[in-house]
């Protein structure tokens, strides 16, 4: 019983490393979909392991390992497949994989930070790589964000600006209810209503939307309770 967790985080990181092999194949596309599925892997093996008591450090550093890889080398092999087809200077994509190095940094952070046991320091390695993979579907509802996303030096500061927020001091939501009261978790359940609405209205292209909400949210609760 106690493999079980292991194993689905196993799934975690079959799904990225799978995913990789699509996009150094070109189809960039495809990525954001072995993204969305480490991301499930990633949920259940938590959840079954808090269901089965069988709790570990192999499993705590298992789950690191494979979210690096998921969550960081996958969304930077992304970034840079898409900077190599918007530009024909051979070196400028290789300034995309600052995603893999901030997204290893950030791991290692969450695994001695006490400090995350209801809200999150810095933006999570999964929020990250959705809003990375998702873009271009965006892209391809919104003509002026397909225009950007050409622009190699748009998705460097993507890939830079997005590798600070992993590092960051930040506080941000963590979808965790200690209660289910609307005064106590109005910012989550907004959260929660704006992402239902987007992925309805969009698909896939809606989850750069709700991640960028994710981060106005946080900020404005973060004013509030200052």
């Amino acid at each position: 019983m106690k493999h079980i967790p292991n194993g689905l985080t196993l799934m975690n990181l079959l799904s990225g490393v799978i995913g990789i092999s699509f996009v150094l194949n070109g189809n960039v596309l495809s990525g954001a979909y072995f993204i969305v599925l480490s991301a499930v892997f990633d949920f259940f093996d938590g959840f079954a392991a808090r269901l089965l008591k069988v709790s570990g450090e192999l499993g705590k550093q298992l789950d690191s390992l494979a979210d690096c890889v998921s969550f960081g080398v996958l969304p930077g092999f992304i970034l840079f497949q898409l900077t190599s087809e918007a530009t024909n200077n051979t070196y400028l994509p290789y300034l995309t994989l600052i995603v893999p190095l901030m997204s290893a940094m950030r791991l290692a952070k969450f695994n001695i930070d006490t400090r995350q046991s209801d809200r999150f320091i810095g933006l999570p390695t999964p929020a990250n790589a959705l809003f990375i993979s998702t873009l271009p579907y965006l892209a391809k509802k919104w003509f002026l964000i397909e225009n950007s996303l050409s622009n190699p030096w748009t998705l460097i500061i993507i890939a830079w600006v997005f590798s600070i927020l992993l590092v960051s001091e930040i506080p941000l939501i963590a979808l965790k209810f200690k209660n289910f009261s609307l005064s106590d978790n109005v910012f989550r359940f907004v959260l929660i209503g704006l992402g239902i609405i987007c992925i309805a209205w969009l698909g896939l292209g809606g989850i750069p939307i709700i991640i960028l909400a994710y981060l106005g949210l946080s900020l404005a609760e973060n004013a509030l309770k200052t």
